[in-house]
């Protein structure tokens, strides 16, 4: 290769690299995967020792932070469930820059664990999108980094036990998003009020649909999209209750589908996904739950030259995570799950490698890896620090003192963590 062109890769490399380094740009970071290099976070650290700042964030709400340079954006609820509410705060220092509130009605959710504000943003430099469930319909709104609304693209009525919690992502000139629903309550009636499940794409500029792709639905999912490249052609991959399947994101064409195959496993009724899929190579690892208990892993094989993945291994035990997303690295996939455990285990063979307790620990958000080291914070308020090896090494306990329902964020050599009442900024003095 010549010289200036080498010198060209190299500075597009490093210039992709510091990108990704400064911004968290959507649910579980940069292509959802939960993974950040190069930024040095202390191993340790507690409310003294680690923490450069914290902010009190007012209402309630699982929306994990979102940043873009300097701004961090979050959702909440007001306690008496009549706003939600978009934050924008100053990365440097926690300050508020600004927060525009949207008008909502409470709804009382038979799950206690869930919040009316669960959907994260999604930004792209020019933008913030958000859902907002005001209580019956989604609204899916752009405001600019100022606060001002841009466009509202009114859904229809949408419900779930769970509360919203869909998170879009930003493709090119689309903004992305999985609109599934519960079919049933949770006594087994039908909903009168449903909506059939779709992967839906918007004009990001407009707000106007550009594409609409239905698909089988059953319950509502959290699963965030992602973006998967085989034989030169790339692929949006959505998991959800009835299917995995695979998507042209220009057109919305159905690519491939692979059926979980319910009928075929001993459970109540098909399991929901809340859970992110995550790549270990060439295998897309994929959880599924529910709050009876039951809970499944599954390992699909994508052929590098493309077409219908194969099924490598599934398991329906209790040990794999429900709301909790996995994490790859190398040739090994990691968890922690809702009962506390941290576990690993090879993704092409599923062969289990350790399985371990974590003491006083009950997982909800999703954990992320980094720098090789995975940080899983706990609903007691703990953050849990443990090596990505095959060998398993608990580094660090750190104690925040508040719950954790909400995935971390990681940009720019620090750590944001929402809890209960604070977010939390973690990092090197």
């Amino acid at each position: 290769m010549p010289v200036r062109l080498a010198a060209l890769a190299l500075s597009l490399l490093l210039a992709a690299t510091c990108a990704d380094a400064g911004s968290w740009p959507r649910f579980r970071g940069p292509n959802g995967e939960g993974v950040a290099q190069g930024q040095n976070i202390p191993v340790e650290f507690n409310a003294e020792r680690g923490l450069l700042w914290k902010t009190p964030i007012p209402g309630d709400g699982n929306s994990s932070p979102i940043v873009w340079d300097q701004h961090i954006f979050l959702q909440s609820a007001s306690h008496d469930g009549k706003e939600r509410i978009l934050f924008c705060l100053d990365a440097k220092n926690g300050k508020i820059r600004w927060q525009r509130s949207f008008q909502g009605i409470h709804v009382k959710l038979p799950v206690a664990s869930s919040s009316l504000a669960s959907a994260s943003a999604a930004v792209d430099g020019e933008a913030v999108y958000i859902p907002i469930w005001d209580g019956s319909a989604v609204h899916l709104k752009a405001l600019d980094f100022e606060g001002k609304l841009l466009w509202n693209r009114t859904l229809s009525p949408w419900s779930s036990q769970h509360g919203p919690g869909s998170s879009p992502i930003v493709l090119g000139d689309k903004v992305i998003l999985c609109y599934d629903m519960d079919k049933l309550d949770a006594k087994g009636n039908p909903l009168p009020e449903y909506h059939p499940a779709a992967l839906m794409a918007f004009n990001k500029k407009t707000g106007d649909l550009v594409w609409e792709a239905p698909r089988p639905g059953y319950r509502a999912c959290y699963s965030a999209p992602f973006l998967h490249e085989r034989n030169g052609k790339q692929e949006l991959i959505v998991v959800s209750t009835l299917s995995i399947a695979g998507y042209d994101p220009d057109s919305g064409k159905e690519l491939w589908n692979w059926d979980w195959g319910w009928e075929k496993v001993k459970v109540r009724w098909p399991l929901r996904t809340v859970a992110s899929p995550v790549m270990a190579g060439d295998t897309l690892i994929a959880t599924s739950g529910d709050g009876g208990g039951d809970r499944r892993m599954v390992a699909l094989t994508l052929p590098k030259n493309g077409g219908a993945p194969s099924y490598a291994w599934g398991d329906g035990n209790k040990l794999f995570p429900y709301v909790s997303g996995p994490l790859a690295k190398g040739d090994h996939v990691y968890f922690v799950n809702d009962r506390g455990f941290a576990g690993c285990y090879h993704a092409k063979t599923g062969k289990q490698v350790w399985y371990e307790r974590l003491e006083g620990a009950t997982f909800m958000s999703s954990p992320v890896l980094i720098d090789g080291l995975v940080y899983a914070p706990s609903v007691e308020g703990d953050v849990f620090v443990f090596a990505a090896q095959p060998t398993f090494t608990l580094l660090a306990k750190n104690t925040l003192g508040e719950r954790f329902r909400a995935s971390p964020a990681v940009a720019d050599g620090r750590m944001y963590l929402r809890g209960q009442a604070h977010l939390f900024c973690i990092g090197q003095k």
